[in-house]
């Protein structure tokens, strides 16, 4: 989803631009497997990129679906204090969506929570206005259909091995029957979950700049028959990631995820995103914090996603890292690390980054 924003603000900026797609359709791995959610920018510190980005790119992101008739809801969503213990965590979780520049977040009483959504168990509530949910895949297609309509071009199938250096330029070698190399001014690394290991493979890029590729696997579970809820259910953030927090698809469809599952990823290899049936168990406990209601038997296993992670287990988890020559001193290269969530909601701001750094 970044690369493709990207790509296509570059083309309309009048660059040349090819995407190189090691599948055979755009959007496959973290792009197709998550909760399609519009997030308001409500937890990230202070200063940090994903706090400008997400608060920028949510705008972007509704201005964007709007005109182009796009599918998404701007259905809300509720915070959740399950208990007494927690009330401290969501009043500081406020206090960083203020300063964020979030100006809609309310602070609810327990029983106004209850009162909007009458099945939730809550001792208070933050309620965000501005979150919601789209369709992902119309919102890829149409950016891919932009990019190609400004004269950009994608190579399915194709995947860059490795980059050298030639004069004032780079040589791009890309897999397929026979190896092709595109010779390019500028290389913009946006490969997701495997843009450290083709930073790796970049000639005189120093290790220093490429940081450990760390893989965090977050499975989904549906539920049968629809749920007593309108709004977006979160409980407040864990360790990883924002906790087992019910969403709803553009049908009304409920699910509930990610957990946050550490796991190991051979380069070269897919991960496995099989989701165990045994791990509702988990599920089942952390939902019922904040809804009791859940009946035995109603979960079911859905599909999985796997993030990008910048940070290893047990540390605070990392910033955007969109790295440039000011950065690393290679002109015209730019390495987007560690686009996990908010990165749907910041595409089109992080886009604007792109095109700025290449200008620079």
């Amino acid at each position: 989803m970044v690369g493709l924003a990207s790509a296509r603000a570059l083309a309309l900026a009048g660059h040349e631009t090819v995407i190189l797609e090691r599948h055979g359709a755009t959007g496959t791995e973290v792009s197709a497997r998550n909760s399609e959610v519009i997030h308001a920018g409500i937890y990230y510190p202070q200063g940090s990129l994903k706090a400008r980005l997400c608060v920028e790119g949510r705008g972007r992101l509704y201005d964007y679906l709007e005109k182009r008739n796009l599918p998404y809801r701007k259905c809300g969503k509720l915070i959740v204090a399950a208990d007494e213990a927690q009330l401290a965590e969501l009043g500081g979780i406020a206090a960083r969506a203020r300063a964020n520049g979030v100006s809609d977040l309310r602070e609810l009483t327990g029983a106004e929570a209850r009162a909007l959504e009458p099945a939730l168990k809550a001792e208070a509530a933050l309620l965000s206005p501005s979150t919601g949910i789209l369709d992902a895949h119309a919102f890829m297609l149409s950016l891919q259909g932009e990019f190609e309509d400004a004269g950009g071009a994608i190579a399915f199938h194709a995947g860059a091995t490795r980059v050298t250096r030639e004069g004032d330029g780079f040589i791009v070698h890309v897999s397929g029957a026979e190896e092709t190399r595109l010779r390019t001014r500028i290389v913009i690394n946006a490969g997701g979950l495997w843009a450290p290991a083709l930073a790796a493979r970049i000639e005189g890029l120093d290790a220093a700049h490429v940081p450990a590729a760390r893989f965090a696997k977050g499975n989904y579970f549906s539920l049968a028959g629809r749920a007593p809820f309108s709004r977006l259910i979160y409980p407040v953030p864990e360790a990883a990631g924002l906790g087992v927090h019910l969403t709803l698809d553009m049908g009304g469809q409920a699910r509930f995820g990610p957990d946050v599952e550490w796991i190991d990823v051979a380069e070269g290899t897919e991960p496995d995103y099989a989701v165990k049936p045994e791990r509702a168990t988990g599920f089942y406990d952390a939902i019922r914090r904040y809804w009791p209601g859940l009946k035995d038997g109603a979960l079911q296993p859905a599909y999985s996603g796997v993030r990008p992670k910048l940070n290893a287990p047990g540390e605070a988890t990392a910033d955007f890292m969109l790295s440039g020559p000011a950065r690393h001193g290679i002109a015209g290269l730019i390495n987007l690390f560690g686009i996990e969530s908010p990165g749907l909601t910041s595409s089109l701001a992080i886009a604007d980054e792109v095109v700025a750094m290449v200008k620079g």
